[in-house]
This record gives C-alpha cells, sequence and structure tokens, in this order.
C-alpha cells in the first residue's frame, strides 16, 4: 500500500487536533504526519498515535516533499500557503471558506459528489460546516425525486467559532448560576441560555455570511444550479453538534416513508425517527460521532411534495475533520493524491 507524508497545518486548534485524531482513528496511511502552526505555537506538542508530535513553524518552504496538506489556520493563511503547497507538488484539502467558491477548486462531500475530485488542482475545499451535514441528507433524496427549494434554520454549536467561544459559554454559564453578571467577548451578545440569530457578520441583503455560504455551496456540491435554498442561522449554547430543521420541496412525489427508507440505505446517515418512543436526532446523541443523523421526517400538509426533517451532526468531526479526511482517503482510493 502507497503511504503518503501528510502535514496538518493549524494542528494546534480543535479542528487541527481533530483532523490528527481522525487520521489514527481511520489509519490513514501516512509514514510521516507533521503538525504546523504560526510560529506563536511552533515548539508545542500534540498527541499523535501514543506519542508527542513537536510543532513545526509553517513557512513558504514547508511544504517540499509533502503529499497531503490538511488545512485548518483560517482563510488569510489559506490563501497565501495553499498555493505554495500545491505549487510545491502537495495535494491541499483546505477548511477556510478561503476557495469554497473558486470556480478552479472542487468543494467536496465524499458521500455526494466524490467525482469532482477527478478535475483537482492541487487545492480542495471542505465545505461548511452546517452545508456538509445538510447536503449528506439532501443527495440521496435529491436522486430520487429531484429537490426544487430547501427552508433550513440551524441550531448552531458554539464549537464552530472556537475554543474562546466554548470557555465563554462555560465560564457564563457558572457566572450566571452564582449570581454574577458576565461580559460578552467572543460574541456581540451573552451566549448562555440565550440563541443568537447572527452567525459571521450581515451582508447588504440582511443575511448573514453563514447563511449566504449554505445558499452558495449547497448549490456547487450538488451540482445544480436549479436549487434554491433560503437559510436562518442561529448560534444556540451547546457545545458540540449543528442541529437543522429543513423544510425540503421537490419536483416528484416523495413520502416520509419513502425518504426513511432511502435515508437509512444512504451513506453516512443514521435514521433516528420513532416519535412514539421519543427517539429522534440531538446533539448529546450527535457529538464524538461520525454519521450525521436523520429524524423527525414528515410530510409537509401545507405544501404538495414536500417533507421536513431534523439533521444534526458533530460539527468538529463531520463537519470539518472527518470530512476533510475523508477527502484524502478518496483522493488516495482515485489515485489523485498529486497536483496535475
Amino acid at each position: 500500500m502507497k503511504t503518503y507524508r501528510v502535514a496538518v497545518v493549524g494542528a494546534t486548534g480543535a479542528v487541527g487536533r481533530e483532523m490528527l485524531k481522525t487520521l489514527e482513528d481511520r489509519d490513514f496511511p501516512a509514514h510521516e504526519v507533521v503538525p504546523m502552526a504560526s510560529k506563536r505555537s511552533a515548539g508545542n506538542t500534540v498527541p499523535f498515535k501514543g506519542q508527542e508530535l513537536t510543532v513545526v513553524e509553517l513557512t513558504e518552504d514547508s511544504f517540499e516533499g509533502f503529499d497531503l496538506a490538511l488545512f485548518s489556520a483560517g482563510g488569510s493563511t489559506s490563501e497565501k500557503f495553499a498555493p505554495l503547497a500545491a505549487k510545491a507538488g502537495c495535494v491541499v484539502v483546505d477548511n477556510s471558506s478561503a476557495w469554497r467558491m473558486d470556480d478552479a477548486c472542487p468543494l467536496v462531500v465524499p458521500e455526494v459528489n466524490a467525482h469532482d475530485l477527478e478535475w483537482h488542482k492541487g487545492i480542495i475545499a471542505n465545505p461548511n460546516c452546517s452545508t456538509i451535514q445538510m447536503v449528506v441528507a439532501l443527495k440521496p433524496l435529491h436522486d430520487v425525486a429531484r429537490i426544487k427549494r430547501v427552508v433550513v434554520s440551524t441550531y448552531q454549536a458554539v464549537s464552530g467559532t472556537g475554543h474562546k467561544a466554548i470557555v465563554e459559554l462555560e465560564n457564563q454559564v457558572r457566572r450566571l448560576m452564582s449570581g454574577h453578571e458576565v461580559t460578552p467577548e467572543v460574541y456581540p451578545y451573552q451566549i448562555a441560555f440565550n440563541c443568537l440569530p447572527q452567525i459571521d457578520v450581515f451582508l447588504d441583503n440582511d443575511y448573514t455570511k453563514e447563511e449566504m455560504k449554505m445558499v452558495n455551496e449547497t448549490k456547487k456540491i450538488m451540482g445544480d444550479e436549479s436549487i434554491r435554498v433560503t437559510a436562518t442561522t442561529v448560534r444556540v449554547p451547546v457545545f458540540y453538534g449543528h442541529s437543522e430543521a429543513v423544510n425540503v420541496e421537490f419536483a416528484n412525489a416523495i413520502s416520509a416513508k419513502e425518504a426513511r427508507v432511502i435515508l437509512s440505505q444512504a451513506p453516512g446517515i443514521k435514521v433516528l425517527d420513532n416519535p412514539k418512543e421519543k427517539i429522534y436526532p440531538m446533539p448529546l446523541i450527535a457529538a464524538g460521532e461520525d454519521d450525521t443523523f436523520v429524524g423527525r421526517i414528515r410530510d409537509d400538509d401545507t405544501q404538495p411534495n414536500t417533507l421536513n426533517m431534523w439533521i444534526v451532526a458533530d460539527n468538529i468531526r463531520k463537519g470539518a475533520a472527518l470530512n476533510a479526511v475523508q477527502i484524502a482517503e478518496a483522493l488516495a482510493e482515485r489515485g489523485l493524491m498529486r497536483v496535475p
């Protein structure tokens, strides 16, 4: 079996650490894994396969001799260093938003559009976390009944913002429960015991950047510009696991019963849907798991050929690290671990 020399850029962050863990858990064929980060983090260590790997500083010359680089270090870092990696012959899977809507870069969820890897030019984009779990559930249904319109409302965990947001939620809960006031720092308002209908900045159309990511990325991943998508994204006081209420209108007839069967047979999906027994997906169930969980599948009685469903996944795993490693696995399986 061919093995690869792999760099993990942003290895000290929450997603970077999860990338290392996922490479280990899935026994990705790597003969060397090198964690990279900024000069500030260089010299720290991160766990991998029972040992502590020393983090090396990311520089313009870091990628010579590497086959693969998994990036999770922010958009500006990706914009600067991903082309340098590709120029050095290293295939990049980037977790930032920097390359997602670039026409020269595939935007890939392996269960949905692994075939798009065939035309990569050295940089592959990992989609937005909330988009990934939604399209995993939408694609099998689209193949059967063709989706016309999607209305999605998200309930997104604070871990999507990063470690500082996790700490902020934890500290706010403790202070409030002990009778103290809180001062928000990561979010514009208190997140504990609250919901914030703003993720990322507002755009000129009054949608947030996160909402428009879901709109545009869904069309690109599904390969169908005719699908209409509208989104409302909300940050909720949950540590791990994004949840989504999704209303889907189809061109052709499809029942909730048919959808349950289709989804139960689809890769990467686990159907939890038994309302009488109070069985449905929740972030507590999804946290730490690789599957995308789907439940509350039901007919929309107000609109023909339309279903409602509830989709939950771990945003750090399937929404980020796992999907990136699955892309790498698909590249290896298809003999595409090379820059054309």
